[in-house]
């Protein structure tokens, strides 16, 4: 019950914050001895429970991006709202994801099972992080479709352990010359399609495959865990973006990263 409630924590702090909470859950769950357990479910679960966190945080915004967006297929004026463009700029992120994400699957079962692999991709979490804010400070015109289709990519190239879904997503933003603020919103936005979009798939890979579904002891209590500090990490994530923090997480990212390759290797 300890393993489980740890696991709900480290999803509910690392989903926010820029350290790859897929590296995290797929690290523990090797030093645990649970990686050949089958908690696809318990993933799922762990990923609803964050997800709601990001329904809580960003309802206003969610309500008016749907509102305008659907209104606009109505009324011409509406079209000329934020939420318009907002709305289709979120599809072509969320469409630009599964793009790079689903053919990217198999690597991800693969890498799940392999700290090696895991600790490479915290290394390029870290690289990134470290380098993007020094030449994000340039001004740069893109327009929202250019920004939805890389910002896209990123997402989708953080389905893979070891990668920071939010890091990657909030730097190709500030790269492509959204501000800081902006780039944090757009980023917890789209992921709330592909988090959804990416459950149901394993969801429905998990009823096909006829496989019993295992819940660890106490995962109500995990996922109680992943919510309430989850609520608490977005907070912070969004104080220490617009503070610019992100050398931390670039340090922290480095440092567990060479820690997972060197326990593979001995």
């Amino acid at each position: 019950m300890l393993q489980t409630i740890i696991l709900g924590a480290v999803q509910g702090l690392c989903e926010f914050l820029p350290v790859s909470s897929s590296g995290h859950l797929a690290l523990l769950q090797n030093l645990f001895g649970l990686a050949n357990n089958n908690l696809v479910a318990f993933d799922l679960l762990l990923h609803c429970a964050t997800v709601l966190v990001i329904l809580i945080f960003f309802w206003r915004d969610i309500i008016k991006i749907l509102a305008d967006w659907f209104g606009g297929w109505f009324s011409p004026k509406i079209r000329k709202r934020p939420g318009w463009a907002y709305g289709w700029a979120v599809l072509i992120a969320t469409f630009m994801t599964g793009v790079i994400g689903l053919p990217l699957r198999k690597a991800v079962d693969f890498i799940s099972g392999d700290i090696f692999y895991i600790g490479l991709g915290l290394i390029f979490t870290a690289l990134v992080m470290l380098t993007v804010p020094l030449i994000s400070k340039r001004r740069v015109n893109s327009s929202f479709i250019r920004i939805a289709i890389c910002v896209g990519i990123a997402q989708g190239v953080a389905v893979l352990p070891g990668v920071s879904r939010s890091g990657m997503t909030i730097m190709a933003g500030l790269l492509l010359g959204l501000g800081v603020s902006e780039a944090f919103r757009f980023s917890f936005l789209i992921s709330v399609p592909a988090v959804l979009g990416g459950s149901f798939l394993e969801a429905m890979k998990l009823l096909k495959s006829g496989e019993p579904a295992f819940l660890p002891d106490g995962y109500i209590f995990a996922l109680i865990t992943a919510f309430v500090l989850g609520l608490t990490a977005l907070g912070l994530m969004r104080r220490l973006v617009l503070a610019g923090k992100w050398g931390y997480f670039g340090l922290y990212c480095l440092v567990i990263g060479c820690m997972a390759i060197f326990l593979s290797l001995s």
